[in-house]
C-alpha cells in the first residue's frame, strides 16, 4: 500500500482547483557543449514507451489552504542520453542544432535525423555558420506588440517564404551551372568547343553542339517546370489571410506582410502563419488544440498552453506588453526555450508555449499569440530540406566504366596521332602536290598567292591529329546514356506504382516511388533492417495481462460489453455506461477483486493501479453522448468514448483501465476526471514527469479529494525496479513473483510496463518545488536540472504490478521474411524491446527457426563482452583476422549503450562462416540475439540472422552504417516512425510504411508502402526485373556508341555526315533502348516469387559485371571491324564515294545494333516489335530525306546503292558475321553453363 488516505471520496468533498496551466516542459534539448548528445528511447518496447506527455505548471488557487498563490511546478523531460557512436566530449561543437533535426515520433521517441546530407557517420557535425541557441549567449529579443522596435533593433526575416530556386534572371546560369556538375556533360562541352576550331572541325559546328544543348534544354525544361510548380505554391501561402492586431482591433493582413513581434488571431480550422507564442486562448484554463500533421506527418492532436498570467490578461481585455527572449532560430520542433518579461515577473517559456507554423487549430475556436519566428526563420521552413541524395551502385560502377573507355579513348587518339606523324614523315616532301596535306594553295591568283593551305608543321598536325582523333571517338562516351536511364526509371517507377498486388486495401495506402534514381538497386540487397513494432506488428495494442501484487490476471476473459449487461440487469437505477471504440477483454475475477468492497492490501493495490492507467498519460477522452435501451428493464444512460493519444499503448492502458470501469472522460488543464465504478473522481494534476529515454518513465504528481498527493508512476521494468521499496520481505517477494510474470509475457511477445506509486509528505512536495523553480528558469543544463529533481520523488516507489499490450504481427510477415531468407537476404531487427519479446516475435514471423543455432550475447562489460563473443566465435567456427580481434573494442555505458568500432575493419576482414568443416562444429545456421551494450561485427555478418534487442534509434543508424561502410553489399532500411528515419536514411535503400506513427518514415524514404509484406514483391520482382533490365541497359549503351566509331586511316576524316551521328543516338537507336528498359521481363513474377533463389543473380552482380563489360566491348571490337572492312573489300574495286560508303555504314549499324537487342530480348509484346523494327524503317526514311537535300555532301546517294544487289548483300553479311561469335557464345554458354535464371525460363515454356 502506498499510503494510509483514502483514494475514493465522494464528488462534493473539498479539492484544490488549479487555476492555469502555465508551462509545458522542455521536450529533449538539443546537443550542448557538455558533450550531451540526442535522445533515444531504450526501454522494454520496440520503439520506446509511447509517453510523449504533457507537463504543466500550476498555481494553486488562495481558496486551497497552502497558501496565497504559492506556484508548485511539474518536472519535464530530462534526456541526456549519449548515443553517438563516438564519445562527445565537453570541448566538441554542439552536433546537432543547424544541421539535424530532433523528431519525436508518437511512442514519444526523440532522436537526431539527418536532413542535408548523407553522413558516412550516424551523426553529422553542425553547421558551423549556426549561432548558438544558448539565451545567455544570444538572445533574440521580442517586444511584445509592438514589431517596429522588435525589428529596428534586429533584422528579422519577414514572413514571407520562398521554395524556389530560380528566378527568370538566375534561371539560366545557375541551371547550367548546376548541371555541369556532371562530368560528362563537362567533357562534351570541351569537345564541342574543340570542335569549333578550323584545325578541328571534323563535325559541323552546328551539329556538335547539337546533342549536349539537347540534353540540357530537356533537363532545362523539367527543373523549370517543377520551379514553376513551387513559385506557383509559395505565392498562394504568402497571400493567405489572417487577423493581425493593429491600433488595439484586429485587420486582416496577408502573410506574407506579417511581421515578427506582431499579435495574431488565429480561428478554428486555421492553419498557423508563422511559429507564435501562445498568449490566450477562447478556453478559460488557456488550452488548446493542435494538428501537426503538415509539420512532422502525426495525425492525433496535441495541446498547447497559454501562461496563465497572460492568458488572464487576454480573457480581461488587457493590452499585453512584455519582452520575450528565446532561443535563435533552429531546427528542432520539439523544443523552445525562452523566458518571458510580464508585469515585472520572469517565468520560462518552453514547447508547450509555441505553435508552430504549417499547424492547423483544433477543437479551439481561437488562440492570440505573437510572432517569434517567420518566414525562411520558422522551424517548419528550417526544416524543409530534401532526404540525403543516394546513387545507385550501377551508376557509381557506369562512371568507373567510363573512366575506362576514357583510357582506352586516350590511348587510341594516341596511336591515331603517332600513326599520323609517322605518315607525315614519310611523306614530308610530297605535302606541296598531296590533296589534303599541301603547303600552299595551287593557285597563285589573288588573295592566294603564297599562302598556306590547312599544314601548320608536322607538331601542330600531331596536335591537331590527337584532338580530331577525341572529337570522332567522342561517342564512345555516351552522353545519351544518362536521359535514357532516366527515362527507363521512370517507366519502371511508374508500374510498380501501379502493380496492384503492393495497394493496401485496409489503409487505402498505395505503393510510393519517392526516389526514382535507385531503382536497380532493388534487385541486390543483401541485408535488411527492420523496425519491428508497426513495421513487422500492426502497432494496434491490445491489452492481455496484467500483474498486479503478485497475482497473475488474463487467463480468464470475458468481452466487457457482456459483463457489463451482466451486471446491469439487476439493477433499478439507470446508470451511466461508457462505450468504447472496440471493446476489451476483461478477466471476471479481477473485475470482482475491483468492485468488492473491501479494504485489503490486494484489493487496494489494484485500485491504485487502475487509476495509474487512466490518470498517467495524455490521452485525450473524446466523449458523444446517446442513450440506450439494451436492457429489458432499464435504460442505459451511454455516452460512446474514444481516446486520441499520441501512442498506441497509452490508448491501450487507458481502453483497459475503462474495461474494467476506470474510465478517463475529462481532461482539463488542471485536473482529470475518472468514473469508478459510477462514482466520479476528480483529480487535481500537479506535474507530469514526460517519459525519456534516460529515466525511461514518466510518472504522474496527483492531489486527491481528500489532499493526499502521491505520484503514479510506469515504465520499463529496468528502470523501475531499481527504484522500488524493499521495506519488507513482502516486498522482496512480491518483486520476485511480478519479474517471473515479466518474463513470461516476454516469451509470449508482449509488451510489458511496471507500475508503482507513493505517497509525497508537505516537505518533499515544497523541495520538489523549489527545486524545480530553479531548473525551469535556469539557462544552462537545464535538462540535467530537471532530471535530478525528477529523482527526488521517483524513489522508494511502492510496486503495484505489471501490464502485458499484445501488438500483433501483419499479415503475411511469416511468410514475407522465409522467402527473403530463402532468396540470400540476411534479415536483422533492430529493436527496443526486451530480448525474451524480440525472441517471441522472432520466432512467430519465422526469423528464427528451430533448426538454428542462437548465439545470445548479454554483456555488460567491455572483459565479459569479449570472452561471450570470443566462445561464440570458436565455438561455431567463425573465424576472423588477429587484427581484428585486437582491434574491435566492443564498449558500454550505462546511460546510453553506445558502439564504438576501429575504421581499420574494412570489407575484407568480413569472415566467413566454416560452421561444419572442423570436427565439433555445428552446422545449422547461426542466429545472433544481442543486446545494446555489444556487438561484433566478424560474427554478425556470419549469422544468417541477427535480432538487436534494446537499440536506440541512434544505435540502428549506427548498426546500417557499420555493415553499409565495411562490406559492398547492398543495406536496405525500412520502418514506419519517426524514430528510423535516420535508419532509412543511412542505408543505400530506405523504405517506410504507411502505419500508425505518422509518415515521419514515409517523408525521408525512398520507397513507401502499406505493408511489410509487400516487401517481398517489391524485391524479388521488381527489384529483379529493374537490376536485370538497367545493367543490360548500361552495358548496351556503351556497345551501341562503341561500334558506331568508324573512320578512313589515321586522317580522323569522318564519312558519316553531321546529322548521322547526332540521330543515330537520339533517333534511330534510342527507343528500342528504352522500350525495352521498361517493359522486358526474363521471368514472370509467378516464377520469381515461387523460386526466391534466383534473386540470387544480383548478389552475383550477374547483369553487370567487369569481366561482362569487357567481353561486350571485345565483341564490339569485332562488329566494327566488321562494320568497317566487309564493305571496304566489297567495294574495293568500285567508283563509290566516301559519302556513298558512309550511308552504307549508318543503315548497317542500326540494323546491326537492333538486331542485337533483339537477340537479348526476352519477352516480346507488340510495343517492342513497333520499336525495334520500327527504328529501322524510321532510320531508313531519314536516310532517304537527307540524301534527298542538294546541299548536302550525300545527296541522292541512297537511291544509287539501293538500286544494286550488292548493297543489300553487303548488309545481311554484315550482320551475320558481326553476330556470328556473339551467337556461338550464347548457345554453348546455354547448353553446357547455363544460368539459373536460364533454366527458369525453360521450365516457365515448357509449363
Amino acid at each position: 500500500m502506498s499510503g494510509d488516505h483514502p483514494l475514493l471520496s465522494s464528488p462534493d468533498s473539498p479539492s484544490a482547483p488549479l487555476v492555469q496551466p502555465s508551462t509545458l516542459a522542455e521536450r529533449l534539448e538539443q546537443l550542448l557543449p557538455d558533450g550531451s548528445s540526442c535522445p533515444s528511447i531504450l526501454d522494454s518496447n520496440d520503439d520506446g514507451q509511447a509517453e510523449s506527455l504533457l507537463v504543466r505548471e500550476y498555481i494553486v488557487d488562495s481558496d486551497c489552504g497552502d497558501g496565497p498563490g504559492k506556484p508548485i511546478f511539474p518536472v519535464g523531460p530530462e534526456s541526456r542520453p549519449q548515443f553517438p557512436l563516438e564519445y562527445p566530449t565537453r570541448h566538441k561543437k554542439r552536433q546537432a542544432s543547424w544541421g539535424t533535426m530532433e523528431l519525436h515520433s508518437i511512442n514519444g521517441n526523440s532522436e537526431s535525423h539527418d536532413v542535408l546530407q548523407a553522413p558516412s557517420g550516424v551523426q553529422e557535425k553542425a553547421n558551423k555558420s549556426h549561432p548558438d541557441i544558448l539565451l545567455h549567449e544570444d538572445p533574440r529579443l521580442i517586444y511584445i506588440d509592438d514589431p517596429k522596435r522588435t525589428n529596428d533593433n534586429n533584422e528579422f526575416t519577414g514572413n514571407e517564404i520562398r521554395t524556389s530556386q530560380y528566378t527568370l534572371i538566375t534561371f539560366l546560369p545557375k541551371n547550367v551551372f548546376i548541371q555541369f556538375h556532371r562530368v560528362a556533360y563537362l567533357y562534351f562541352l570541351v569537345i564541342a568547343v574543340l570542335n569549333q576550331l578550323p584545325p578541328l572541325a571534323v563535325f559541323g559546328r552546328t551539329a556538335s553542339l547539337f546533342p549536349l544543348l539537347f540534353v540540357l534544354c530537356v533537363t532545362a525544361i523539367k527543373d523549370g517546370y517543377e520551379d514553376w510548380r513551387r513559385h506557383r505554391s509559395d505565392n498562394y501561402e504568402n497571400n493567405r489571410e489572417s487577423l493581425v492586431l493593429q491600433s488595439g482591433q484586429f485587420r486582416v493582413k496577408k502573410w506574407k506582410n506579417i511581421q515578427v513581434g506582431e499579435v495574431l488571431k488565429i480561428c478554428a480550422d486555421d492553419s498557423i502563419p508563422c511559429d507564435m507564442v501562445m498568449l490566450g486562448t477562447s478556453d478559460p484554463s488557456g488550452i488548446a488544440y493542435i494538428q501537426t500533421m503538415n509539420l512532422d506527418g502525426e495525425s492525433n492532436l496535441k495541446t498547447r498552453f497559454a501562461r496563465q498570467e497572460t492568458s488572464s490578461a487576454v480573457a480581461e481585455g488587457c493590452t499585453i506588453m512584455g519582452i520575450i527572449r528565446c532561443e535563435q532560430p533552429n531546427r528542432n520542433i520539439y523544443e523552445f526555450t525562452a523566458n518571458m518579461e510580464f508585469n515585472g515577473h520572469t517565468f520560462p517559456l518552453t514547447q508547450s508555449n509555441i505553435v508552430l507554423r504549417g499547424c492547423q487549430l483544433k477543437n479551439t475556436e481561437w488562440i492570440i499569440g505573437v510572432v517569434v519566428y517567420a518566414g525562411q526563420e520558422t522551424k517548419a521552413m528550417l526544416n524543409s530540406a530534401a532526404s540525403p541524395p543516394k546513387r545507385s551502385k550501377v551508376e557509381r560502377y557506369m562512371n568507373r566504366e567510363t573512366l575506362s573507355l576514357s583510357i582506352f579513348l586516350f590511348v587510341m587518339c594516341s596511336v591515331v596521332a603517332a600513326g599520323m606523324g609517322t605518315w607525315l614523315i614519310r611523306h614530308k616532301h610530297q605535302l606541296d602536290t598531296l590533296p589534303y596535306y599541301r603547303k600552299r594553295f595551287f593557285s597563285n591568283w589573288g588573295k592566294l598567292n603564297g599562302k598556306t593551305y590547312r599544314y601548320y608543321g608536322i607538331p601542330m598536325e600531331i596536335l591537331f591529329s590527337f584532338l580530331s582523333s577525341v572529337i570522332v571517338f567522342q561517342i564512345m562516351i555516351p552522353i545519351s546514356l544518362y536521359i535514357t536511364v532516366e527515362l527507363v526509371r521512370l517507366g519502371q517507377s511508374y508500374f510498380m506504382i501501379e502493380d496492384r498486388h503492393m495497394f493496401d486495401c485496409n489503409s487505402g495506402a498505395r505503393f510510393q516511388c519517392r526516389s526514382f534514381n535507385i531503382n536497380e538497386d532493388l534487385g541486390q540487397i543483401r541485408y535488411i533492417f527492420s523496425d519491428k513494432t508497426g513495421t513487422l506488428t500492426e502497432n494496434k495494442m491490445e491489452f492481455r495481462r496484467a500483474s498486479i501484487y503478485g497475482k497473475d490476471y488474463g487467463s480468464c476473459v470475458l468481452v466487457a460489453d457482456q459483463l457489463q449487461e451482466e451486471n446491469d440487469t439487476g439493477g433499478g437505477v439507470a446508470r451511466k455506461r461508457w462505450k468504447l471504440k472496440s471493446e476489451v477483454a476483461v478477466d471476471s475475477e479481477l473485475m470482482e477483486l475491483l468492485h468488492k468492497d473491501l479494504s485489503e492490501d490486494e484489493r487496494i493495490a489494484a485500485h491504485e493501479f487502475f487509476l495509474t492507467l487512466a490518470a498517467c498519460n495524455t490521452v485525450v477522452p473524446i466523449v458523444s453522448t446517446g442513450t440506450s435501451s439494451s436492457c429489458a428493464k432499464d435504460d442505459l444512460d451511454v455516452d460512446s468514448i474514444d481516446y486520441q493519444g499520441e501512442s498506441p499503448d497509452e490508448q491501450a492502458l487507458v481502453a483497459a483501465a475503462s474495461s474494467y470501469r476506470y474510465t478517463l472522460f475529462e481532461r482539463t488543464s488542471g485536473h482529470i476526471a475518472i468514473d469508478v465504478n459510477g462514482e466520479k473522481l476528480r483529480l487535481d494534476v500537479l506535474g507530469l514527469h514526460e517519459f525519456d529515454s534516460v529515466r525511461k518513465r514518466m510518472s504522474v504528481v496527483i492531489r486527491f479529494p481528500n489532499n493526499t498527493i502521491k505520484v503514479l508512476v510506469k515504465g520499463a521494468d529496468t528502470s523501475m525496479l531499481s527504484i522500488l521499496a524493499n521495506d519488507s520481505q513482502r516486498d522482496d517477494e512480491l518483486r520476485h513473483s511480478t519479474q517471473r510474470h515479466l518474463n513470461e509475457y516476454s516469451s509470449q511477445g508482449l509488451r510489458t510496463l511496471v507500475v508503482a506509486a507513493r505517497d509525497l509528505t508537505n516537505e518533499e512536495l515544497e523541495q520538489w518545488q523549489g527545486m524545480y523553480e530553479d531548473a525551469s528558469t535556469s539557462l544552462s543544463d537545464r535538462s540535467l536540472k530537471l532530471r535530478q529533481t525528477a529523482a527526488l520523488i521517483e524513489s522508494n516507489l511502492k510496486l503495484l504490478g505489471a501490464t502485458a499490450i499484445e501488438d500483433k504481427l501483419q499479415d503475411g510477415v511469416p511468410e514475407a521474411i522465409e522467402s527473403l531468407r530463402q532468396a540470400g537476404i540476411k534479415v536483422w531487427v533492430l529493436t527496443g524491446d526486451k530480448q525474451e519479446t524480440a525472441i517471441s516475435i522472432g520466432v512467430s514471423c519465422k526469423l528464427l527457426t528451430a533448426d538454428m543455432q542462437q548465439i545470445i550475447i548479454n554483456g555488460t562489460s567491455e572483459a565479459e563482452c569479449r570472452n561471450l563473443l570470443v566462445d561464440a566465435m570458436e565455438k561455431y567456427g567463425v573465424q576472423s583476422s588477429n587484427e581484428i580481434n585486437q582491434s574491435l573494442r566492443c564498449k558500454s555505458n550505462a546511460a546510453s549503450d553506445y558502439l564504438v568500432l576501429p575504421d581499420e575493419v574494412k570489407m575484407s576482414n568480413v569472415p566467413k562462416c566454416h560452421a561444419g568443416k572442423e570436427e565439433g562444429k555445428v552446422s545449422a545456421p547461426l542466429a545472433l540475439i544481442i543486446d545494446g551494450n555489444s556487438l561484433l561485427f566478424d560474427l554478425a555478418t556470419s549469422c544468417s540472422v541477427v535480432v538487436c534487442c534494446r537499440v536506440a534509434p541512434l544505435q540502428k543508424a549506427g548498426i546500417v552504417d557499420l555493415v553499409k561502410t565495411r562490406t559492398d553489399d547492398m543495406t536496405l532500411a525500412i520502418g514506419d516512425g519517426a524514430n528510423d528515419v535516420s535508419m532509412i536514411q543511412m542505408a543505400d535503400v530506405g523504405v517506410g510504411i504507411c502505419g500508425q506513427e505518422g509518415r515521419q518514415a514515409v517523408m525521408a524514404s525512398d520507397f513507401a508502402m502499406g505493408q511489410f509484406r509487400f516487401l517481398k514483391r517489391l524485391l524479388l520482382v521488381h527489384g529483379h526485373w529493374n537490376y536485370q533490365r538497367i545493367g543490360y541497359l548500361v552495358i548496351y549503351n556503351f556497345y551501341r556508341n562503341a561500334v558506331y566509331i568508324l573512320s578512313t586511316s589515321f586522317s580522323t576524316t569522318s564519312s558519316l555526315t553531321d546529322y548521322s551521328s547526332v540521330f543515330y543516338s537520339l533517333i534511330y537507336t534510342s527507343v528500342p533502348t528504352i522500350v525495352v528498359g521498361v517493359l522486358d521481363k526474363d521471368l514472370s513474377h509467378r516464377t520469381l516469387l515461387q523460386y526466391p533463389k534466383l534473386y540470387g543473380s544480383g548478389h552475383r552482380q550477374e547483369a553487370y559485371n567487369v569481366p561482362l563489360f569487357w567481353i561486350t566491348m571485345l565483341d564490339t571490337l569485332w562488329q566494327s571491324l566488321v562494320l568497317f572492312y566487309v564493305p571496304l573489300f566489297t567495294y574495293k574495286e568500285s567508283t563509290i564515294d566516301i559519302w556513298s560508303m558512309g550511308s552504307l555504314w549508318t543503315i548497317s549499324v542500326v540494323i546491326l545494333v537492333n538486331v542485337h537487342l533483339a537477340m537479348d530480348i526476352h519477352r516480346w509484346v507488340f510495343i517492342t516489335h513497333l520499336a525495334v523494327w520500327g527504328s529501322i524503317i524510321i532510320t531508313y526514311a531519314c536516310v532517304v530525306i537527307l540524301d534527298s537535300i542538294p546541299v548536302f555532301p550525300n545527296y541522292w546517294t541512297i537511291y544509287h546503292l539501293a538500286c544494286s544487289a550488292t548493297y543489300w548483300i553487303t548488309i545481311l553479311l554484315i550482320i551475320v558475321v558481326a553476330l556470328l561469335p556473339r551467337f556461338v557464345y550464347k548457345v554453348v554458354h546455354h547448353i553446357f553453363w547455363a544460368s539459373d535464371i536460364q533454366i527458369a525460363r525453360e521450365a516457365e515454356m515448357l509449363t
